[in-house]
C-alpha cells in the first residue's frame, strides 16, 4: 500500500492565544494576524496534491482551512473529531486566573496527570488520546494512499505528536505547537510516524 500522509495544521492565532487564555471549545475567531497566517499557509499548500481538507467545527479552524481549500478547488469538510480538548472550567481563564482561583487543579493540569479529568466536564489526557487516536485512524482509513490536510488545535496536535512518536502522555513537551504550523504524519498501514513537525517557514514574510 502507498503511504498515507496526514498534514495537520494548527489554526491561526487569536486574541485569546495572545492573552494566554484557555479557549478549548469556546468559539473564538482568528484575529488579523491569524487571518494573514491562514493566507500564507494557503499559498504554501496551493501546489500540494491534497485529496481533501478537513477542519474542526470551531470557527478559528474553519477560518484557517477555508483559504487552503479554496486554493486547491476543494470544499472544507467539517469534522468535530478535530475539535480542541475540552478544558472544562479552565475555558475563558488565563493562567494567572487559574493560579489565583484554582491552584490545585492548575497544578494537576501542569503535571500532566493522564487520568485527571479537568473540572467542569473537561477531558482527561487519557480521554483526549482515545478520541484523537480514533480520529487519526478514521482519516487514514478514509484516505488510504492519499495526502490530506486537517486544521485542528494545540491540544490535539500535542496528542498527535505523542501518538506518532510513542511519547507518553505525561512526558514533558519539548516540541513546538505553533499557530499555522504544518505538521506531517505518515501512516504505513500499521503505525503512525512523524515526517516533519512545526514547519512555519511560510510565515517568514508576515507583515503583522
Amino acid at each position: 500500500m502507498n503511504m498515507t500522509e496526514l498534514v495537520f495544521i494548527r489554526h491561526g492565532i487569536t486574541d485569546w492565544n495572545v492573552a494566554r487564555r484557555f479557549q478549548g471549545c469556546i468559539d473564538i475567531p482568528l484575529n488579523a494576524q491569524g487571518e494573514e497566517q491562514a493566507r500564507h499557509t494557503a499559498e504554501r499548500l496551493a501546489g500540494w496534491p491534497l485529496a481533501a481538507v478537513y477542519a474542526s467545527d470551531l470557527g478559528r479552524a474553519r477560518q484557517t482551512a477555508e483559504p487552503i481549500a479554496q486554493a486547491l478547488g476543494l470544499v472544507v469538510a467539517i469534522d468535530p473529531g478535530l475539535r480542541e480538548r475540552h478544558y472544562g472550567l479552565f475555558e475563558g481563564c488565563t493562567h494567572e486566573d487559574l493560579l489565583r482561583d484554582h491552584p490545585e487543579d492548575y497544578q494537576r493540569w501542569r503535571s500532566r496527570i493522564p487520568d485527571f479529568a479537568l473540572p467542569g466536564g473537561g477531558e482527561s489526557l487519557v480521554a483526549l488520546r482515545e478520541r484523537v487516536w480514533a480520529q487519526m485512524n478514521r482519516l487514514a482509513a478514509r484516505h488510504a494512499g492519499q495526502r490530506i490536510a486537517a486544521v485542528t488545535h494545540g491540544g490535539v496536535l500535542d496528542t498527535i505528536y505523542r501518538i506518532a512518536t510513542g511519547l507518553a502522555p505525561d512526558a514533558p513537551r519539548r516540541f513546538e505547537l505553533n499557530n499555522a504550523s504544518i505538521n506531517r504524519i505518515a501512516w504505513d498501514g500499521e503505525r503512525f510516524s512523524v515526517l516533519d513537525w512545526g514547519d512555519v517557514s511560510h510565515l517568514a514574510k508576515m507583515s503583522v
